[in-house]
């Protein structure tokens, strides 16, 4: 028996927890942030603050304090956004050992480094720890909600070391949960956090009161851009027409249950950044952050992200979304 400690009971540490709680085959400890949601969890067995219609498992324990969840833990699953991992794995590290295996879940990059969330661990358990960790990042079209309640859903575990990747594939799937490997890790994890740009813009396309036309022409250049991007940066084009690329992009541009959506579509019907970002009650929409990253990225690499460009505008500069859709539309003419 398994035993994973989970760091973060947001919507998805929450969703993983259930996954894996639910075969027995684990012994599961999640840890929250928030004495509100180890309450409601130790009470109801309900997440109340940000995924309250699923059923944890009774076997998930849960708690507050990381000295109790890192605890002869032999599977760390890092699920904190992205502006915490740095913070979070220093306070880790004392904790950490090179037995562990390491999985990231988060979706984002570091607006200060530009870099990956597994660069972050790699860096902090080297600096902190003095020995190569073990690390593998988790991404692909996943809804929190919908991975709880048990609907068919595919992911993507990458790491360079083929070992781990198979392991996590085991430990994790089960007849709803089916986990596929990849030895892409910038590709699995630059396709998980750029899209989540695209989504932004995908949601303004609807808050415009515009048409499936103007969507499918946003969501496939969406995928030409942070291709560009993500290859230049070192990951295979292959891996942007999988799941943790088209089809997480798919997904979150599409999907109503996508945060990130939802901020482009309020953004589209007129509202300021800060009034949407001050209702959405301690939910983190990763792509407002990785926008800039996206364009500290680009900029690094003289890569062209017409797209993000014009969501940066929107988000900071409070450019009007119709005259972004005007300036896109308005550029020369491309070959495809």
């Amino acid at each position: 028996m398994s035993r994973i400690a989970i760091i973060g009971a947001g919507a998805w540490g929450t969703a993983l927890s259930i996954v894996l709680g639910r075969r027995g085959a684990h012994k599961v400890c999640l840890w929250a942030y928030e004495n509100e949601v180890c309450r409601s969890i130790v009470e109801y067995r309900r997440n109340n603050l940000f995924l309250s219609d699923c059923e944890i498992p009774t076997d998930v324990e849960v708690t507050n304090d990381l000295g109790i969840v890192l605890h002869s833990a032999e599977i760390v699953l890092s699920v904190m956004p992205s502006h915490h991992v740095r913070s979070l794995f220093r306070l880790m590290a004392p904790q950490l050992n090179a037995d562990m295996l390491l999985v990231s879940a988060t979706k984002g990059i570091e607006n200060e480094t530009l870099k990956r969330m597994s660069e972050i661990i790699e860096d902090i358990v080297a600096e902190s720890c003095r020995f190569a960790p073990r690390v593998a990042a988790l991404s692909g079209p996943s809804f929190a909600k919908e991975v709880a309640r048990g609907d068919p859903t595919a992911i993507t575990v990458a790491s360079k070391d083929g070992k781990l990747a198979t392991e996590i594939q085991r430990e994790f799937s089960d007849q709803s949960f089916r986990v596929y490997t990849n030895d892409d890790v910038i590709g699995v994890e630059l396709g998980g956090s750029l899209k989540n740009v695209i989504a932004i813009a995908a949601g303004v396309v609807e808050g415009l009161g515009l048409g499936h036309n103007t969507a499918a022409a946003l969501i496939t250049r969406g995928l030409a851009e942070i291709t560009r991007l993500a290859v230049a940066c070192g990951a295979r084009r292959e891996t942007m027409a999988g799941l943790a690329g088209m089809g997480d992009l798919v997904l979150t541009c599409t999907g109503g249950l996508s945060r990130n959506r939802t901020v482009g579509v309020e953004l589209g019907r007129g509202r300021k950044l800060r009034e949407i970002m001050a209702g959405m009650r301690g939910m983190v929409a990763e792509g407002v952050l990785t926008t800039d990253a996206a364009m500290g990225l680009a900029q690094r690499y003289s890569i062209e992200m017409p797209i993000t460009e014009q969501i940066y505008a929107i988000l900071h500069e409070e450019k009007s979304p119709k005259d972004a859709i005007r300036e896109l539309m308005g550029r020369p003419g491309k070959v495809e």
